[in-house]
């Protein structure tokens, strides 16, 4: 009977540990999914079309542009701000340069501050949502398109809000693999 109640024990604490394990595995994709959905920690929304109708009144977007810590790229917005109608659709550029000898693949995180603004910054297309490759002295301009929902003069605090930063942090990322192996047979070719 001792050894029942152990093995109780033993199956209902491998049990905890098991869940705990699946909680933390599914944490930061529903974290995601929750952030996407709802604008929170800066998150942005996406959209396949402008904004239902356009306000009078005005807001400034600001543009930042970082780098991960090595990312050999040069990597800056081409305008610092914008001021735009509330619902009118915005476009702003980015430039990126590699000054390397080798191709090299980035993928750009980014969020808005400040974070009430998330919910309400819609982008509708942007060079984030897809990773870049530059070749060897490329240089790119890198397009966004996006709007601040009118429904932000509603919010009860994003009614308060005169202006927006767009941020985006460039990251490496392996070469895609159609691209690798092109770099791995290259080199195979000058020996």
């Amino acid at each position: 009977m001792a050894m029942d109640n152990k093995t109780r024990t033993v199956t209902k604490l491998v049990g905890v540990v098991l869940f705990m394990g699946a909680m933390a595995w599914a944490s930061v994709p529903l974290y995601d999914l929750f952030c996407r959905v709802t604008g929170f920690g800066g998150t942005t929304l996406v959209s396949d079309a402008g904004a239902d109708q356009i306000l009078d009144k005005t807001i400034k977007v600001r543009f930042d542009a970082s780098k991960e810590r090595d990312f050999p790229w040069e990597f800056k917005p081409m305008q610092r701000d914008m001021e735009i109608r509330i619902g009118e659709t915005g476009l702003a550029f980015y430039e990126a340069y590699n000054p390397t000898d080798r191709p090299v693949a980035g993928q750009a995180s980014y969020n808005v501050a400040p974070y009430a603004a998330g919910g309400f910054f819609t982008k509708i297309d942007c060079f984030c949502f897809t990773e870049q490759v530059l070749q060897p002295g490329e240089r790119v301009t890198m397009p966004v398109t996006f709007y601040v929902d009118p429904e932000i003069v509603e919010d009860r605090e994003g009614k308060y809000l005169h202006e927006i930063t767009l941020s985006y942090t460039f990251y490496e990322i392996d070469l895609p693999e159609v691209q690798a192996s092109l770099e791995t047979g290259s080199d195979s070719n000058l020996n």
